[in-house]
């Protein structure tokens, strides 16, 4: 995001504490979308997606006192929207697929690295849709948030509450764990 929508951000919030709290919607607009896709792809469930990004902006606007500016509004933002869509997801009985461990660990990060700079291949990205569903939530959430949001480790990090290392760890396993999904793929 570019300084201007930070300091709009900023501006709308201190408008919003002042009791202006139409300026909300501003920020709803600005959001709703991009919070909407990325809890999608943790619970895989329009209806679910929906009411859970109903849920994050509540919440936001319900503590919006306790953003301290330590970081840029929409990373507080997607903290709310990860933890409230993996604590919803946590309350679900899915099964996931289980992959050995000894396949994840015997894929080569010269083949990772290969088949995921095939970004531009339509079957490629039309099958890692589909491997992604099989990810347990934390997982899909992790991926799109560094893959298709474009945070920044140290971004996750505050959204997740995870190490930075930790993170770099999990999305390196998720990677080959999506690999080795889409080989078993017709």
């Amino acid at each position: 995001m570019d300084e201007m929508n930070k300091l709009d951000d900023t501006y709308y919030i201190e408008k919003i504490l002042n009791g202006d709290i139409e300026y909300f919607s501003r920020l709803v607009e600005r959001y709703s979308h991009r919070i909407y896709i990325l809890i999608f792809k943790i619970v895989c469930r329009k209806e679910d997606a929906e009411e859970i990004t109903q849920d994050v902006f509540l919440k936001t606007f319900q503590t919006l006192h306790r953003f301290k500016g330590d970081c840029r509004f929409s990373t507080w933002l997607y903290k709310i929207a990860y933890t409230t869509a993996i604590s919803f997801t946590r309350k679900k009985k899915n099964e996931f697929l289980y992959i050995e461990e000894s396949a994840i660990n015997n894929v080569a990060d010269s083949v990772i690295d290969e088949v995921f700079n095939e970004a531009d291949n339509s079957e490629l990205l039309e099958k890692l849709e589909r491997a992604m569903e099989l990810l347990p939530f934390d997982e899909r959430g992790l991926i799109s948030l560094f893959y298709m949001e474009n945070h920044s480790i140290e971004e996750i990090a505050q959204i997740t509450s995870l190490t930075e290392s930790n993170i770099k760890v999990k999305l390196h396993r998720i990677r080959k764990k999506l690999y080795t999904i889409i080989e078993d793929m017709p």
